[in-house]
């Protein structure tokens, strides 16, 4: 079957392109707009997907057409082997690239590992570069832990790095030119990402957003015009712009100007449920069918027809809603830890 005969398109004409894999739920730090609580509900250690689970997995979906996969968490580098599965993963028909997001905590440590399993790129979570802001928002004294694995990526050989930065306002929206300056220095790519109201940010607002516009304007501010740079794929979730020096950052607004016309994307969870959108309250068993002994062929058939069926546009109707709120809150989550953005992958 050639990969022009196998992609599927939901409701929407949109094709199953991409993949988020989260290989745990735990993570080493407590950021306020994904685990700013003390204490959680853990998924049971004996439902988590095995790495050759993972692996089968992940051919059922490049089976449907997806080509990228990108590895989550949780802090996906807290998964013991890690390299492994992405040497795993990167053998699979069909699938053109494995990326990972990271908080960077343990980067260092695992560069040439994982870039001897054939990674394909990095994206590292900073959304401040200044120690005191980083304490209080992550609950951890690893900043410089972070910095360090961000300056070995590059040394390792990665290139196309990105810089997830989640802007809040009051907390980082002070920092937009130095995270630019910071990216330039290092040879990566700033992505600003509206503060969105999903999983465990409890304590969402409105207010606290700093939209697409705001971020363009204090950018212009500083470094003049700014212009938009197309994308060469249409489902990508940021908008690319370009300062007057040449410097290309990005902008995800997913909370004010949603992608969902243009999303290709679904998730795992590491105890193997599927959910076709970030803001879906309930998802796929697709470990109960692993582990079922169902075939191959039975599980891609229902896979499929699960997309083809797929009408999702959850931050669209989220946008939509006259008065807007966090969208869960803590006994919510507590009762479901699959809510979570921890576990989910964001």
């Amino acid at each position: 079957m050639t990969r022009s005969a196998s992609l599927v398109r939901d409701r929407f004409g949109r094709r199953a392109g991409s993949l988020r894999v989260s290989v745990t739920d735990r993570c080493n730090i407590r950021c306020r707009y994904c685990m700013p609580e003390d204490e959680y509900v853990w998924l049971p250690r004996a439902s988590i997907l095995s790495f050759e689970e993972i692996t089968r997995v992940t051919g059922l979906f490049a089976s449907l057409g997806v080509a990228k996969i990108r590895i989550t968490g949780g802090e996906p580098l807290l998964r013991r082997g890690l390299p492994q599965l992405i040497k795993s993963i990167v053998r699979v028909p069909g699938v053109d690239e494995v990326a990972l997001t990271t908080n960077g905590v343990l980067l260092s440590r695992y560069v040439d590992d994982l870039k001897q399993a054939g990674l394909s790129r990095v994206t590292v979570s900073l959304d401040t570069l200044n120690a005191g802001k980083f304490r209080q928002f992550t609950k951890s004294d690893r900043l410089e832990s972070v910095l360090d694995g961000i300056a070995t990526v590059r040394r390792g050989g990665f290139v196309r790095t990105k810089l997830n930065s989640v802007v809040i306002r009051g907390f980082n929206d002070d920092e937009l030119h130095d995270l630019i300056e910071f990216a330039r220095a290092n040879d990566c790519e700033v992505r600003f990402i509206e503060y969105m109201d999903v999983g465990g940010a409890t304590r969402w607002s409105a207010d606290s957003v700093v939209t697409r516009e705001e971020i363009l304007a204090s950018l212009s501010r500083r470094y003049g015009t700014i212009t938009p740079v197309e994308n060469r794929e249409r489902a990508v979730p940021a908008e690319r712009f370009r300062l007057e020096d040449g410097l290309v950052f990005g902008v995800i607004s997913s909370t004010t100007a949603p992608f969902c016309s243009d999303c290709d994307r679904s998730r795992i969870t590491a105890d193997g449920m599927w959910f076709l959108c970030l803001y879906a309250d309930t998802g796929c068993d697709l470990k109960g069918m692993l582990r079922s002994g169902l075939g191959d062929d039975e599980i891609s058939a229902r896979m499929r027809e699960i997309w083809v069926g797929r009408t999702d546009r959850g931050a669209e109707e989220r946008l939509a809603l006259s008065a807007r709120g966090a969208l869960y809150q803590i006994e919510s989550l507590r009762s479901d830890p699959h809510r979570e953005m921890h576990t989910r992958g964001g």
